[in-house]
C-alpha cells in the first residue's frame, strides 16, 4: 500500500506519532503501529473526506476472533447497548452484534467502537472501512471523525474500551463521551465558520482547515480562497481596523445617523469617577478593541461594580470605553454582497428549574 492516500496535494495527511497498546493479558496483545488523519478525498473514499486511519497489529489476537473471547459478546452488549443500531453488513439493526456473536476480528470491533463513541457525543458519523494490509495480523482500520483531536481520541478510547471487555474489567463509557464531546467542542468551528463551510460544501467547494482555530481554504489553487470566521482574505484591511475599534465604529455610525450608546473612552481608574457621573447608572464597562465579550461588564449599577468592572477591562484592554447600558433585543446580522441574508435573535442560555434536576441534567 502506498503511504499516501489522498488524491490532491491541497488535502494532506496528517501525521501523529506512533505508539503501542497492550492489552490486560500480556500473553495476548495487540500493537498500534501507525494513525494517520486523512483530509480530502482519499483512498478509502472520495464523499467521506475527514477521516482517521489505525493500522494494527492483532498480534496473538489474530488467532482469537471476538467468538473464542469468553464473554466478549456478553460483555459488549452490556458496555455499548447501543451498537445494536448498527446493521454493518447484515443490513438490519443489530447485525453488527450477530457478526460478533459469530466471531469477527478486533479492528473491526474498534471501528465500531469508535463511530458509536462519538455518536453518543453528539457527532454524526457513520463510514467506517478496516482491510487486511497483505500481512498476517495487520489491518487498517479507517472511521469517520467529526473533528481531529476528538477523532484520534475516539480512536483510542475504542481501544481501551477493548481491553477492558477482553481482561473483564469495568469502563466508565459515559467518562469517555464525555471527553469526547467536550474535544469536539473545543475544536468545532464556529457558528458563523460552520455556515460558511457548510454553505461551500453545499455548493461543492473543497475546504481545508489551516490551523486549530478558525482559518479555512475554501478551493483549491489559483481559486482558492481564505476565510478567518467572517473575514475573508478580500476583506480589506482598513475595515478590520475600523470594526475592531469601538470608539471609531460608534463614531462612524453616528455620523450615519444610527443611534448608539452614549460613551467615553478612558485608560486611568482616575477618570472613571467623571466618566461614571457623566454617563449616568446603568453602565457598560468593557475594553476598547476586545472581542468575544471578554473582559465586559454589563449592568454597572454602582461605584463599587464599576471599580472592579474597569479593573476587568483594563486586564484586556489599555483603553476602556464606559457607556450607557441599553436594554433590548440583540440581533446578529450577516450580510452578503450588500444584501440581508440571515438574522439571529441571541438569547442568553438559561433553564428553569424543577426543583428535581441538576442544572448540568436539566441542560
Amino acid at each position: 500500500m502506498p503511504p499516501c492516500y489522498t488524491l490532491c496535494q491541497d488535502m494532506p495527511v496528517k501525521m501523529v506519532q506512533n505508539f503501542t497498546i497492550y492489552t490486560g493479558n500480556k500473553s495476548c496483545y495487540m500493537k498500534l503501529i501507525d494513525v494517520k488523519v486523512l483530509r480530502g478525498p482519499n483512498f478509502w473514499s472520495v464523499k467521506r473526506k475527514k477521516l482517521v486511519q489505525f493500522t494494527l497489529d492483532l498480534e496473538d489476537l489474530e488467532q482469537k476472533p471476538t467468538d473464542l473471547i469468553p464473554q466478549f459478546y456478553e460483555r459488549l452488549q452490556q458496555l455499548l447497548p447501543s451498537l445494536y443500531e448498527h446493521e454493518c453488513s447484515e443490513g438490519h439493526k443489530g447485525g453488527f452484534f450477530e457478526r460478533v456473536k459469530r466471531g469477527t476480528w478486533m479492528g473491526h470491533v474498534i471501528e465500531h467502537i469508535a463511530l458509536e463513541l462519538q455518536s453518543l457525543a453528539g457527532i454524526t458519523v457513520g463510514f467506517g472501512r478496516t482491510r487486511g494490509t497483505g500481512k498476517e495480523g495487520v489491518y487498517h482500520m479507517v472511521y469517520e471523525y467529526g473533528e481531529e483531536s476528538e477523532g484520534i481520541y475516539a480512536g483510542k478510547a475504542a481501544i481501551r474500551v477493548v481491553e477492558a471487555i477482553i481482561s473483564g474489567n469495568a469502563y466508565d463509557v459515559e467518562g469517555e463521551v464525555s471527553m469526547i464531546r467536550d474535544l469536539w467542542f473545543r475544536e468545532k468551528p464556529g457558528p458563523s465558520s460552520a455556515s460558511l463551510i457548510e454553505e461551500a460544501e453545499k455548493r461543492n467547494i473543497p475546504v481545508l482547515r489551516l490551523d486549530n482555530d478558525s482559518l479555512f481554504q475554501l478551493g483549491y489553487g489559483k481559486k482558492q480562497k481564505r476565510i478567518e470566521a467572517t473575514i475573508s482574505c478580500q476583506t480589506s484591511n482598513l475595515a478590520v481596523d475600523i470594526a475592531g475599534d469601538k470608539s471609531r465604529t460608534k463614531q462612524l455610525l453616528t455620523e450615519a445617523n444610527i443611534p448608539v450608546p452614549y460613551g467615553e473612552v478612558i485608560s486611568k481608574v482616575n477618570n472613571l469617577r467623571e466618566t461614571v457621573d457623566l454617563v449616568g447608572f446603568p453602565l457598560v464597562i468593557k475594553p476598547l478593541d476586545g472581542n468575544h465579550g471578554k473582559g465586559a461588564t454589563i449592568n454597572v449599577k454602582c461605584w463599587e461594580e464599576a471599580l472592579c468592572a474597569f479593573d476587568r477591562a483594563k486586564k484586556v484592554s489599555e483603553n476602556v470605553i464606559v457607556e450607557k447600558y441599553i436594554t433590548g433585543r440583540d440581533f446578529r446580522i450577516l450580510i452578503v454582497n450588500n444584501k440581508l441574508v440571515a438574522a439571529a435573535l441571541r438569547i442568553p442560555a438559561c433553564v428553569i428549574g424543577d426543583g428535581r434536576h441538576t442544572v448540568r441534567e436539566l441542560v
